[in-house]
């Protein structure tokens, strides 16, 4: 990722897969990324909204509260309106991609997902956030 004078870029990822939490975690966190992670739908959103998050992933099939709702959620709140959401899922039909967008869904990522994909959105987002939106 970018250099260390850069301030810490803030991603929250909500996923139910241990393994695939992990690896996200460890591939995207390398001192100016922090990934912070929930492994369900009420946690995620609980998270969303008690911290400042400059992206976040999150699967659409997950306990408690599934992904869409969550999105939803946060897509109609002026607080976390702003941040993009990307949607980190398997669930690859069409009306399932329809879903996420009419849900406010900035993006949707396949699983499984090349690793260079995920670290070059997160980059992009990176570059793109105004300074004044980094903590």
């Amino acid at each position: 990722m970018a250099g260390n004078s850069q301030a810490p870029f803030h991603i929250l990822l909500v996923e139910d897969e241990p393994v695939i939490r992990e690896l996200v975690r460890s591939m995207l966190s390398d001192g100016t990324v922090e990934v912070v992670c929930a492994a369900t739908g009420l946690e995620g959103l609980k998270l969303a909204k008690s911290r400042s998050f400059q992206l976040i992933l999150m699967d659409v099939v997950l306990p408690q509260l599934d992904g869409i709702s969550v999105c939803r959620i946060l897509k109609s709140d002026a607080a976390t309106a702003g941040v993009p959401l990307y949607m980190l899922t398997a669930k690859a039909k069409r009306s399932d991609m329809e879903s996420a967008t009419q849900a406010g869904a900035d993006g949707y990522i396949h699983k499984p997902f090349r690793g260079a994909e995920l670290m070059s959105l997160v980059e992009r987002l990176r570059e793109a956030a105004p300074k004044s939106e980094l903590p």
